[in-house]
């Protein structure tokens, strides 16, 4: 929102400088973003009159002039520019003036001079000499009531400054200058000065036939007929000034009486060409197959999902976006239909970004515009219209107001002890409703509870915290003390039973991986890709077109940050993302931190590529495998042992990838990237990945102390000849096994592989798989019978289960 100070200050002119007003604003919830002069700074420049224009005798292109520049001085002055005449009134730097730097960044001092030989006291000026505009094609004309020799800054009221306040959403009252002057009013207790407005005489007895047929869209429409205007005539230089300073672009009278109100009062408004509406009009819910060229030039495809406005033949106006460019008014428009609604703000919220452009209108009315005083809006765009574009022949209708569907206000109760609680201060009863009645806040005081209507252009005051906001709003957060907090506060430890989550970061930085933080939105088709999901979760407002879905793995973004450093000549990548991910799921209800019907489980990612280690002398360079994952996966779960099962994943290489067991139940995987989609994101190199449950990695096994042993241990070799099919882990759980079920292992305490060996002395399909197996007894000397018992057992065990024979 931007507005001219001076215009402010016409409805609430506190005894404060500038830069005071743009803290209070800002102190207050309404963030002044910039404060920004209207023009800079420049001296000795005043309304001048041209009395007399004569050829310069040296140069065609130069006029002598004669100019009044007050006091009863005359000046002689050359000018060059095409448009001098005598009489007309226009802008003059007198001797001794400094304008605003040039080109070359030094301000231009005027000096007398000789120009050809012929004498000149000052210099008649241009718009972008005064840094006021670009225009430069010749003298800034002034009107002819311009008063001569009044400083140029005073006329056109250049000691100004342009406020950008940013808006809350909520804020939707203050989209207007006399929202903020209201504000300021509040705030200061200075008198709020509303624009006069007056009921305009009625010369016309008719109206135009409307209907509305969608009261969920349009609470109330009212309009009126005015016939007889003269649209060619010129918009006052006051309302383009303030229009301009609010950055809005004059365009006709027209729009510019419209646009002004809208940012005088917060009203948008719309005129319709009379001459081109057939029939009545009817507000209704848009139909599949209707187009709209709008007055940007687009056209557009409506559906049931849009709010429009139609005459008996066609589509002529977006509802509260924008209006049709068929029924706009031209220079040859001399009747118009003048319209303002109220809108609800349900039926207008996201349907610009439907269609990809957004419009002043829109974003008032899908925050909510006041429902109440819009007739008297509308008398005062009628007003200015007749001031500016009557005629003789000029008529007026009456305000044809159809009300149909108004929000109803309900009351909303705030606790004085409950604000001074939440707020920090002891508020009494009267400083609260000293602040309400300020704000202009219907209120009603029973045993210390306020019982507030909201009045109908405040719709953010819907619970008792909006009250308690608009009271520390208006005492001023400045002026609330930084207490430090009286709670008594613990340390609490996290259990040993469970790992923080900082704790998982911890450890994977340890491991020499660097953390990234994605976007939890993703392309659809790196979900279908990486995750095989070919029914995500759609965003209905994406902020980009390749970020439209919820993803439901990390993958996507661990290979979108691998890409990214790869391009920028990163050949050695470690990253790991600790984040949460989107899933479908029915069991879920609705609760303080889920959604019902949407999981979002926590998953730790990590992925690697390039070089095992870092280049040096005592190593040979080789690529990462997914063997260095593994280890890293393991050195995560650890002290808990993991089970790798081979399995297929979407993302993963279908041969080198397995999923993580734990406890029998899967907890994630792990695996190279997809040959396939190695060669779709175009990567010399396959990275290796691995995604795992946060919750599993967080809880951990406690450790029990156990006597250190007093016997020594017994190791013993033993070297299996399995099939090529037959894995490690097999083997594994048939010692697992025998420990439990077998007196006679119950002495085995570890076994280790270290060795698989395939080739000379084995058959094709024959792998041998080498155990390190460690036996001890707690309790005594180990007997060579008693492990050659243990031995023997295993060996048993393993040829019954995995057809395994002893090498």
């Amino acid at each position: 929102m931007q507005f001219s100070e001076n215009w402010l200050r016409t409805m609430a002119d506190p005894k404060l400088t500038s830069d005071e007003l743009s803290h209070l604003l800002t102190m207050a919830g309404l963030e002044v973003e910039e404060t920004e002069a209207v023009a800079p700074p420049f001296s000795n420049v005043v309304v001048a009159k041209v009395l007399e224009v004569a050829p310069h005798p040296n140069a065609d292109r130069l006029r002598v002039c004669q100019v009044d520049v007050g006091a009863g001085a005359v000046l002689n002055i050359v000018c060059g520019a095409p448009n001098v005449r005598a009489g007309m009134k226009a802008v003059c730097a007198k001797a001794g003036a400094v304008l605003p730097p040039g080109d070359d960044g030094k301000p231009f001092e005027i000096k007398v001079g000789k120009l050809r030989g012929i004498e000149s006291q000052g210099m008649m000026c241009s718009a972008r000499e005064l840094k006021l505009s670009e225009e430069h094609s010749g003298l800034m004309e002034l009107p002819e009531d311009a008063p001569v020799g009044q400083n140029i800054r005073d006329y056109l009221e250049l000691n100004d400054l342009k406020f950008t306040i940013k808006l809350t959403p909520n804020k939707a009252d203050c989209l207007s200058v006399l929202g903020v002057a209201r504000e300021v009013a509040a705030l200061t207790g200075c008198e709020l000065k509303t624009p006069e407005i007056h009921p305009v005489a009625v010369t016309l007895d008719e109206k135009l036939a409307v209907k509305v047929s969608a009261p969920d869209l349009c609470g109330r429409f009212a309009g009126r007929i005015i016939r007889g205007l003269n649209v060619k005539a010129q918009t006052p230089d006051w309302i383009k000034q303030r229009l301009e300073r609010s950055g809005q672009r004059p365009v006709s009278p027209l729009v510019d009486i419209s646009n002004y109100v809208m940012f005088e009062l917060g009203r948008p408004s719309h005129v319709f060409d009379l001459a081109k509406i057939e029939g009545g009009l009817e507000v209704r819910w848009g139909r599949k197959g209707e187009q709209l060229k709008l007055l940007n030039g687009n056209t557009i495809e409506l559906d049931e999902w849009v709010g429009v406005i139609a005459d008996a033949k066609q589509v002529e106006s977006l509802a509260g976006i924008m209006g049709g460019d068929y029924t706009a008014v031209s220079d040859d428009t001399t009747d118009i239909y003048l319209e303002a609604a109220f809108w609800w703000p349900q039926a207008v919220q996201g349907r610009s970004r439907k269609f990809n452009f957004s419009t002043d209108a829109g974003h008032r009315f899908e925050r909510g515009v006041d429902f109440e005083n819009l007739v008297e809006h509308i008398e005062r765009i009628t007003a200015l219209i007749v001031e500016v574009c009557g005629t003789p022949d000029t008529r007026v209708g009456p305000v044809d107001d159809t009300i149909v569907n108004l929000p109803q206000r309900k009351p909303v109760k705030m606790r004085t002890a409950r604000a001074a609680k939440i707020i920090g201060i002891p508020f009494t009863d009267a400083q609260v409703a000293d602040i309400f009645s300020r704000l202009k806040l219907p209120f009603t005081l029973e045993n210390g509870v306020f019982e507030v209507t909201p009045p109908s252009f405040r719709f953010d005051l819907e619970i008792e915290e909006d009250l308690i906001e608009e009271v520390a709003r208006i005492y001023g957060f400045d002026n609330i003390p930084a207490l430090p907090p009286l709670a008594r506060s613990e340390m609490r430890a996290e259990p040993e039973s469970r790992r923080g989550v900082f704790a998982l970061r911890e450890r994977m930085a340890d491991q020499g991986y660097q953390e990234v933080v994605n976007y939890s939105f993703v392309d659809d088709k790196d979900e279908a890709n990486l995750a095989g999901n070919q029914a995500p979760i759609r965003l209905l407002n994406p902020i980009a077109s390749q970020m439209n879905v919820m993803r439901s793995n990390l993958f996507s973004g661990l290979v979108g940050n691998l890409c990214y450093n790869l391009n920028r000549k990163q050949r050695r990548v470690r990253v790991f993302e600790l984040g949460a991910v989107f899933l479908r799921d029915d069991s879920v209800q609705d609760g303080p931190l889920t959604i019902k019907g949407f999981a979002q489980p926590k998953r730790l990612a990590a992925l690697a590529y390039g070089p095992a280690f870092d280049e040096q002398w005592g190593m040979a360079t080789r690529n990462v495998d997914y063997f260095d994952l593994k280890a890293d996966l393991e050195a995560m779960l650890a002290p808990a042992q993991a089970e790798f099962v081979r399995t297929e994943h979407p993302a993963l290489h279908p041969g080198r990838s397995a999923a993580v067991m734990l406890d029998g139940v899967q907890i994630g995987v792990l695996g190279e990237l997809h040959p396939r989609w190695q060669q779709h994101y175009d990567l010399p190199l396959a990275p290796v990945l691995f995604e795992l449950d946060v919750q599993a990695l967080q809880a951990r096994h406690v450790p029990k102390y156990q006597d250190v042993p007093k016997f020594q241990p017994v190791q013993r070799d033993l070297a299996f000849v399995v099939t090529q099919q037959t894995a490690a882990a097999d083997l594994i759980k048939v010692f697992d096994a025998a420990r439990q079920s077998i007196p006679a292992c119950a002495i085995l305490q570890s076994m280790n592989l270290f060795d698989e060996y395939r080739g000379k002395g084995l058959g094709e399909q024959e792998k041998s798989l080498a155990f390190s197996v460690t036996l001890q007894d707690a309790q005594a000397t180990l007997q060579d019978e008693a492990v050659e018992a243990a031995v023997s057992a295993l060996v048993a065990l393993a040829a019954e289960r995995c057809g395994a024979r002893l090498r």
